[in-house]
């Protein structure tokens, strides 16, 4: 499944917050969006799973046009994981879970055993099964976030877009969900608010500055101490993991920090 953006642009009340966005992510590829708050991210991702609608430009789905699919069919196609978790409802867990699995059943029809195996599975990915009976609302923030990401799990789809999806989450649990996301083999466009996370999952990074995309690359050409403080006007330490191999990044606050460029070793 490839996802494609071309040319989009969108306004709140005349003011210009997306100009000529224009990205893509490949087939199976994990593609990362970074950028200070306001920078329009999450607006972007909005436009993207139509919580909002671009004033002009063109998504495409396997070279679908969106304007050519219907609501059921992009649920088939696109999972989303969005930034507000909260449900205006309470479910127990496994029945929000199962929500994930309506754009594949017919009106009213009920879960047979496949999707129950498919419902279970899920919750067990995410660390939730000992909590299947649990209702929603009782839940922790992030509690909430990993139902949220077992229903999407369930909805088994071949792309996600996702709006900082380990948000409220623990470090064994960021960790856990985004081995789970990479794991999946699915086409990923997301939000990400850690770097250092960005640098161990993501082929790609997009970087977005005041509703542009300002940089794209390798984790390796963008996660450089100059760009870094070019985007979020902050001092770091840039090197080489001897573990990870991966781009790891310190932050340097002003008072420690040694002057001179830091560069990847």
């Amino acid at each position: 499944m490839k996802l494609q953006v071309e040319n989009l642009n969108f306004s709140y009340n005349h003011q210009k917050i997306l100009k000529d966005i224009s990205l893509h992510v490949a087939n199976g590829e994990f593609v990362g969006i970074i950028g200070p708050n306001g920078s329009g991210k999450s607006t972007l991702l909005k436009n993207l799973y139509r919580a909002l609608t671009p004033d002009s430009g063109s998504i495409y789905l396997d070279q679908q046009n969106y304007r050519d699919l219907k609501v059921k069919e992009i649920a088939k196609k696109l999972g989303v994981i969005g930034q507000d978790n909260a449900l205006p409802f309470d479910f127990p867990v496994k029945e929000i879970v199962a929500m994930g699995r309506s754009p594949h059943k017919k009106l009213f029809e009920g879960d047979n055993k496949e999707d129950k195996e498919i419902i279970e599975n899920a919750l067990k990915k995410v660390e939730m099964g000992d909590m299947a009976e649990r209702n929603y609302l009782y839940l922790s923030g992030g509690e909430k976030q990993r139902v949220l990401l077992a229903r999407v799990l369930a909805q088994q789809t071949e792309c996600l877009v996702l709006d900082e999806p380990t948000n409220h989450l623990d470090i064994h649990h960021q960790l856990r969900i985004f081995d789970v996301i990479k794991g999946l083999g699915a086409t990923v466009l997301s939000a990400i608010h850690d770097l250092n996370i960005a640098a161990l999952y993501c082929d790609r990074i997009y970087v977005m500055k005041d509703g542009t995309i300002y940089k794209s690359g390798t984790p390796e050409d963008i996660l450089t101490s100059k760009t870094i403080h070019e985007v979020f006007n902050i001092k770091t330490d840039v090197r080489r993991h001897p573990v990870t191999k991966k781009v790891m990044i310190t932050y340097l606050p002003e008072s420690i920090f040694n002057k001179g460029e830091e560069k990847v070793v």
